[in-house]
């Protein structure tokens, strides 16, 4: 049996390798999706105060610190036993779609683009950034300008682009300052038009890549999203939905704090990232998605006028629920329309300059849990406290976590469609690489400790030979 390992995966955040097994015949016999890389997180979090967990936990990362700072606070406000003010919910949605919003470009213009524009069998010499502001520089610098008005949004509330520190337990550090709004508002339509123009390129782009379309991973499988009470898109405070495959809801109106009771973890022999599924369904039968995709599938509708009309002409093209993963790209670019469209309410909401931001409590609970949806999907955050507020245990459910059985299946799935093993091109093995991407995993955020680590140490000789082979699982 011969072996093709992808290692590293490129153009994705974290480390990962894939590892596709071929038959005598040269035909794939099976794959697998490995996640090389541990942090810990978890657990050397314990015997921490818990209004330091924000801080903290938003160093897993910087692609996703603000969902980090987000879902931990709102943990942190559960111990804590408060409600937040008004203004200081609006600001935390507010630098919430200008997160999602920056992060959603980096993943189009910068990781996916050069397979979107320049073409799966591209040459890989060009087939990067480079290339791509080489061949598309307008829409390269739209990238940036998109990514820029985002971080200002994110600087302006956390007062950092990255790692910032304005969203505390309790709501916001700081009220928003009124030229800094007005600045924004100024900027904004140039966002949009960004966006727009964007989304109708891709649009048309998209009748160039039917065959990705039905092969990259598009196995009928279960959606997960939050929605508000009336099945709208919520990205910052709404109740978890599950959708099956047919379009039926599963489960709908589900609390955080209720969590536990649907999804539940097991850990996986060949990755360091766990595995969550749908508890009525079992492991691995509970397999579901997460994410952009998987939020438009959920939802009945996005809320926003624009968004909503972009949602119906998507489900017409490609069904409700779709289900290539190809579309997560398409998706992200509807869901940054939407983010722009509730930016413009908040920032045309006068209570957002309201100066009471935050309130103030001790340790009221001895549990929090916050959920919260990130530009990658849904977002757990959930702690223990003892009287003290000291971190007794933390456990973290990240939204590559929910996605990676997902991730596996599509792996197979395109590996089966393009490798030929008898006849190996660099467009094969893109396009494995490539519905990775269309996930756009973030591999940092998804592995932390569960009990003991996995470990295999194999000792190999100078001449390849494997003397000693030790596995912990």
């Amino acid at each position: 049996m011969k072996r093709i390992t992808i290692d590293p995966v490129t153009r994705i955040e974290g480390h990962a390798k894939v590892t596709i097994q071929l038959d005598d015949n040269g035909r794939v016999a099976g794959t697998e999706f490995h996640v090389t890389q541990v942090r810990g997180f978890e657990k050397f979090t314990e015997g921490r105060p818990f209004y330091e967990m924000p801080g903290i936990t938003a160093r897993i990362c910087g692609i996703c610190p603000v969902s980090h700072l987000l879902a931990s606070s709102k943990a942190c406000d559960a111990i804590m036993a408060v409600r937040i003010p008004p203004t200081a919910r609006k600001l935390r949605e507010l630098v919430h779609a200008a997160q999602i919003v920056q992060s959603h470009a980096l993943s189009f213009f910068y990781l996916s683009a050069p397979d979107l524009l320049l073409g799966m069998d591209c040459d890989p010499a060009t087939r990067n950034i480079v290339g791509l502001i080489a061949a598309h520089p307008e829409m390269a610098r739209d990238g940036i300008e998109l990514r820029k008005f985002g971080l200002q949004i994110v600087e302006a509330v956390a007062g950092e682009r990255v790692h910032g520190f304005g969203i505390v337990p309790g709501g916001i550090s700081a009220p928003l300052q009124p030229q800094v709004r007005d600045h924004l508002l100024v900027d904004l339509p140039s966002a949009k038009a960004i966006a727009r123009r964007t989304l109708d390129f891709f649009k048309r782009a998209l009748d160039g890549y039917a065959e990705e379309i039905e092969f990259f991973g598009s196995a009928p499988m279960m959606s997960a999203g939050l929605v508000d009470r009336l099945g709208n898109l919520q990205l910052y405070d709404g109740m978890l939905r599950f959708r099956a495959a047919d379009g039926t809801i599963t489960a709908d109106g589900i609390e955080g704090d209720d969590y536990a009771t649907w999804i539940g973890e097991t850990t996986l022999r060949d990755s360091y990232m766990k595995a969550p599924y749908f508890k009525p369904r079992g492991f691995p039968g509970g397999v579901y998605r997460v994410g952009p995709l998987a939020r438009l599938n959920a939802i009945d509708q996005c809320g926003t006028p624009v968004a909503d009309a972009e949602l119906v002409e998507f489900r017409e093209r490609f069904g409700a629920p779709a289900h290539s993963a190809f579309l997560y790209h398409c998706a992200r670019l509807i869901e940054i329309v939407y983010a722009l469209e509730r930016i413009e309410v908040l920032l045309d909401d006068e209570q957002v300059l309201d100066k009471h931001v935050r309130a103030a409590a001790g340790v009221n609970a001895h549990e929090g849990i916050g959920m919260i949806e990130a530009p990658r999907g849904i977002l757990i955050h959930h702690y223990n406290v003892d009287d003290d507020g000291a971190i007794v245990k933390a456990n973290l459910i990240v939204a590559t976590g929910h996605n990676n059985l997902a991730i596996g299946r599509a792996i197979q799935q395109v590996s089966e469609r393009f490798v030929d093993g008898a006849k190996l091109t660099e467009g094969m093995i893109n396009r494995v690489s490539a519905v990775v991407r269309a996930y756009d995993p973030c591999l940092s955020c998804s592995t932390h400790a569960a009990g003991e680590i996995a470990m295999r140490v194999t000792l190999v000789g100078a001449d390849g030979e494997v003397l000693d082979d030790v596995s912990r699982f």
